[in-house]
């Protein structure tokens, strides 16, 4: 991270029983959940697509490629505003949604704050975290999109599609 008191502004959101954050640049919109059609030929993580405002989107299921338990909705949370939904993000000129339980908010973090990630976190390889924040009771822990669908993840995604 080049300057430490430079601001990284993050979407939050939950994933199981953690707080993930992807770079506000990344993402398009959030969106309330959508009935999603399958893709035939799609890796094990990939739910489907979506349409949305006439674009085609695929949809990630980030709990079947992580490995992450999907939370119970019958809790409520006051710290969450809104039930679960899809982010958009738009990688590398490619619109992709990941499911998420909850949407917690954009926040900003001071980058001298960001520390590397411990080898494994709630069963996510550390190449796919550009880094953990301590908050007050619990860790958010920020997603590296770009490493996350790398070129060759948006090929198996995007391929079944054009099919």
């Amino acid at each position: 991270m080049a300057n430490e008191n430079t601001q990284l502004q993050l979407v939050t959101f939950q994933l199981g029983e953690e707080l993930y954050g992807v770079d506000i640049m990344d993402v398009k919109e959030i969106v309330k959940v959508q009935t999603v059609r399958p893709i035939p030929n799609a890796p094990y993580y990939v739910e489907g697509i979506i349409k949305l405002r006439s674009e085609i989107i695929p949809i990630i299921n980030l709990h079947k490629r992580f490995h992450i338990q999907q939370i119970s909705r019958v809790e409520e949370d006051e710290d969450m505003e809104d039930e679960g939904g899809f982010v958009i993000l738009d990688i590398e000129g490619n619109k992709i949604g990941i499911i998420i339980d909850r949407v917690a908010r954009v926040i900003g973090v001071n980058k001298g704050d960001i520390k590397p990630p411990p080898q494994m976190l709630s069963g996510i390889g550390t190449e796919y975290i550009e880094g953990v924040v301590r908050q007050e009771v619990s860790y958010l822990i920020i997603l590296d999109t770009r490493k996350i669908f790398n070129a060759g993840e948006l090929q198996k995604i995007i391929n079944p599609m054009a099919r």
